[in-house]
């Protein structure tokens, strides 16, 4: 295969027609909407499986035909899928990372947090204790990726000297 028609070098390069438009990073395709007679458009980020984005597209004044794409639609679709996937990823962090700040019998701020690896085959989890004053590290130990960080878990485990949650 030659280099002008390796579809790998190809799929990356700036492209704008009417229904497809591509830069260095995204992919706007107009497709035909599935639930209904109109048109969709999906943003695809080169290199995700999926599309990030796909919402209406407007129809042409021939109201049979998608308007086509242009440069103004395609950067306000860049922002919007990029938003997208900014807060999908602020979740999924969230989601795998929590802490809780408590205070000790003695008195001390600590902030108890708990760190989620996820694997399909093996996920793991650490539990870390800090000296809120100062951020230093108490504590670190590995626990389920089940387990619930709360307030008194948080607490349980600093009175039990830091030893591992069963």
């Amino acid at each position: 295969m030659t280099e002008a028609t390796d579809p790998t070098d190809s799929d990356n390069l700036p492209l704008q027609e009417p229904r497809l438009w591509r830069d260095g990073q995204w992919t706007a395709r107009v497709i035909k909407n599935e639930e209904d007679d109109g048109w969709a458009v999906e943003m695809t980020r080169h290199g995700d499986p999926e599309p990030a984005l796909v919402g209406p597209w407007t129809m042409g004044r021939d109201k049979k035909n998608p308007k086509p794409l242009d440069g103004p639609a395609f950067s306000t679709l860049v922002k919007t899928a990029a938003e997208v996937i900014r807060r999908h990823e602020q979740q999924l962090h969230a989601t795998l990372n929590k802490s809780v700040t408590v205070t000790a019998q003695s008195g001390q701020r600590i902030r108890v947090s708990l760190a989620i690896v996820p694997d399909e085959d093996s996920p793991s989890a650490t539990l870390a204790a800090h000296d809120d004053a100062d951020d230093s590290e108490l504590a670190s130990v590995n626990v389920s990726p089940a387990f619930r960080l709360t307030a008194s878990s948080a607490t349980a485990w600093i009175e039990s000297g830091y030893a591992r949650p069963r």
